[in-house]
């Protein structure tokens, strides 16, 4: 069910930051603004329509700067991470990771911190024993 819920996220994500799909927006949004201008005499309603209508748009317009931006962001982690040799490669392309996936790999690295900050505090006190 998770895997299914997954994939229409990303198959949403990707159809509402796609060109197609916001030129479509705004084909039906122009129209839907015409339409009202003439049957309406009301200036508050046809303000409201044309804020709601840009609001509308804002969303596509939003979807795809984030699509980039997640892209160009995972694209950049992936490379620092496959340059380094200890680095781990479990999390390379976390992006299709589903989100219980992510959840673990988080919690063995929050694992990992505090390991880290309990070696830290060992060497401080001096009780580390190499």
């Amino acid at each position: 069910m998770e895997k299914n819920f997954e994939r229409l996220v990303s198959l949403a994500t990707a159809i509402l930051g796609n060109s197609i799909t916001f030129v479509l927006a705004f084909c039906l949004v122009l129209f839907w603004w015409i339409n009202n201008i003439f049957t309406t005499r009301d200036v508050h309603q046809i303000l409201g329509d044309i804020i709601f209508g840009t609001t509308f748009l804002s969303l596509f317009i939003i979807q795809k700067s984030f699509n980039r931006f997640s892209g160009s962001l995972h694209l950049k982690v992936n490379e620092l991470v496959s340059s380094h040799e200890s680095a781990n490669n479990s999390v390379i392309n976390s992006e299709v990771k589903t989100e219980r996936e992510i959840t673990e790999l988080s919690r063995e690295y929050a694992d990992l911190a505090e390991q880290v900050k309990e070696l830290e505090n060992e060497i401080e006190n001096g009780n580390t024993t190499y």
